[in-house]
């Protein structure tokens, strides 16, 4: 299987990446080895892959643009196809949608949502929309001056867009039909929260919301057919004995249903939360420390035997066991270096 991994490039952001890694996994053990990187990039800090794994899209935060790679058959490696203009500026998060003829980026810093339309070939195309967002700011001096959408998954039905809003303490539910975004709904979260990203429950109509500012997950019911999100309980992501300042980041649900994970900037630590089946409430039943600083994205391996933490200022991406009844994180005591890592995708089998 080979994985894709976006790291930051840029002095502003004092970073030590190259651009995007390429590796081979190991099928038994995870381990990665290292295939190729793609350099010349500013800040792939983003990504996703279509579901036959042959193109792959990077957003380019702090920039303007979104690039599209093709996936070489066989080695995994990546060449260029085109890069486009996502008409704002600082994205940070794209996803397709189902029909794969469209891509939806989240403009961080300019408050809006765009939608280029792919070509056959998957090459990116000049803007088809793009959707402002607006809202009361929070209450966070530093961090919610405007809206700031920071990720936008489509639901599992492909008929929504969900986005959360940092700056505005708010969740926008946006239809999407023909390559067009229009307002469904909109979810008010507590001030000065400021949700950054969700997961979706694979079987289960609840929705998980990890809040930055404020390091809790948020659950809500959402409501397929009228896309809406209602909340029904907020829980700790953070240690009961971490006392310091920390900023929540990235959120997953376990394929099994039964575990979320959460990550925690500043008490460097990964939350594994008990799942009811029942009511979809949440337990904190763990925080595993990230195995180094700043763990701004972790993710699952597809049959969710391992994870891996990149640990962004500590250039470093860690790989644990994961156990398959409570969730629980242990350690394999592999790691290896690579540079501001920020994101991570998996794609074909090699």
């Amino acid at each position: 299987m080979f994985v894709y991994v976006g790291s930051r490039t840029t002095r502003e952001r004092n970073a030590r990446g190259d651009g995007i890694s390429v590796y081979q996994c190991d099928p038994v053990t995870g381990a990665l080895a290292l295939l190729q990187v793609v350099g010349d990039l500013d800040n792939p800090s983003f990504l996703a892959l279509n579901r036959a794994a042959t193109r792959l899209y990077a957003v380019h935060g702090d920039k303007e643009e979104i690039s599209a790679f093709r996936v070489e058959p066989g080695s995994g490696k990546l060449a260029l196809l085109n890069r486009e203009s996502t008409g704002g500026r600082n994205p940070v998060h794209l996803a397709l949608d189902a029909s794969e003829r469209f891509i939806v980026v989240s403009n961080h810093i300019t408050s809006s949502l765009a939608v280029l339309p792919l070509g056959d070939d998957g090459s990116l195309q000049p803007l088809k929309q793009l959707l402002p967002l607006t809202g009361e700011p929070g209450p966070h001096r530093k961090e919610q001056p405007f809206s700031k959408p920071h990720f936008n998954p489509f639901n599992p039905s492909g008929r929504f867009v969900v986005v959360p809003d940092k700056g505005v303490d708010r969740i926008f539910v946006l239809r999407f039909e023909d390559g067009v975004l229009s307002p469904a709904s909109e979810a008010v979260a507590r001030e000065g929260a400021g949700p950054r990203h969700i997961a979706f429950h694979l079987r289960q109509p609840w929705v998980y919301a990890i809040n930055e500012l404020d390091s809790t997950v948020t659950a809500y019911h959402f409501d397929a057919e009228a896309g809406t999100l209602r909340p029904f309980q907020v829980v700790n992501a953070l240690s009961e004995r971490f006392t310091g300042n920390s900023r929540a980041s990235e959120i997953e649900v376990h394929p099994g249903g039964h575990v979320l994970y959460a990550s925690n900037r500043g008490e460097d630590s990964i939350a594994v939360l008990a799942i009811d089946p029942g009511s979809g409430c949440l337990t904190l039943t763990q925080t595993q420390p990230a195995g180094g600083r700043t763990p701004r994205f972790f993710a699952l391996s597809p049959d969710a035997r391992w994870m891996y933490v990149l640990n962004e200022d500590s250039d470093r991406i860690v790989q644990w066991q994961v156990d398959a009844l409570t969730g629980h994180l242990s350690d394999t005591g592999r790691a290896w270096t690579c540079g501001s890592p920020v994101c991570m995708v998996f794609g074909a089998s090699a």
